[in-house]
């Protein structure tokens, strides 16, 4: 389809499409097609989303990087499936979108609570979502809770500078509490080089979790390089130790 008669979804759960590099070749050629649905289809579910859409006949549910790339990269079509029939309902397009995002490695941690607690608006329970997308209730909660947030501890977490555990819990506090809670707990941690000091309870809690932010930002640096990360395990960790991660990481 030409580029000028196909719309980005206007319901994306992506805030950000990130860098478009690593699709950069997508001007020779497009490996994947995407999937739309007519723009006469959407409307039926989202008239208030004429104005968006405008003069496009196709909605890219899978594939705005694709089709944004191709805009950036000089691409004059973009190679694409009609599935009318994803359009059953919000319910299904939203779900659609989602499921090809949550097992994205640039799709961040806040985008995907984003993206969950608006399929948990739309189907109105958060145990309907859970079983649309196949995670526990308390995996759904858990996703949700990050969205209580302050924007500036949101960025943290989108950054690798806030580990989501030590997010969860400081949602859980008021929000006019929470930068001071965290600036406090920072200040807590124990810094490099300080010895001859006999280790207090709470140390070990307080360097593991310092190890662990620094193995995030780690990571949050080479997301975009998955070869890169899989040669760093595996020359940090034995091979026992790398089968324990795989086991840990399918059931996160």
């Amino acid at each position: 389809m030409p580029i000028a008669e196909l719309v980005a979804n206007p319901r994306n759960p992506r805030s950000s499409l990130g860098s478009l590099d690593d699709l950069s070749s997508i001007a020779e050629r497009q490996l994947q097609p995407g999937t739309v649905i007519t723009s006469a289809r959407w409307l039926e579910l989202w008239p208030e989303d004429s104005e968006a859409i405008g003069s496009a006949r196709w909605v890219v549910v899978n594939g705005c990087r694709r089709l944004a790339a191709s805009e950036k990269f000089g691409r004059k079509g973009l190679d694409v499936v009609v599935r009318d029939s994803l359009a059953t309902s919000k319910e299904s397009v939203l779900w659609a979108s989602i499921v090809e995002n949550l097992d994205r490695r640039d799709f961040d941690v806040v985008e995907e609570a984003e993206a969950v607690n608006l399929l948990v608006t739309e189907l109105g329970s958060a145990s309907r979502a859970a079983v649309k997308l196949g995670k526990s209730e308390g995996w759904i909660s858990q996703r949700r809770a990050l969205l209580k947030l302050e924007p500036e501890l949101r960025e943290k977490l989108r950054s690798g500078d806030l580990a989501i555990r030590d997010a969860r819990e400081l949602a859980q506090i008021p929000s006019v509490e929470q930068v001071a809670a965290w600036s406090s707990r920072q200040e807590k941690q124990p810094g490099p080089g300080i010895k001859g000091k006999r280790p207090r309870p709470g140390d070990s809690d307080r360097q593991n979790g310092s190890r662990t932010t620094s193995a995030i930002r780690a990571l949050t640096k080479l997301k975009s390089n998955p070869q890169a990360v899989a040669t760093a395990i595996r020359e940090a960790l034995s091979e026992d130790d790398v089968q324990k991660l795989v086991r840990m990481l399918q059931d996160v």
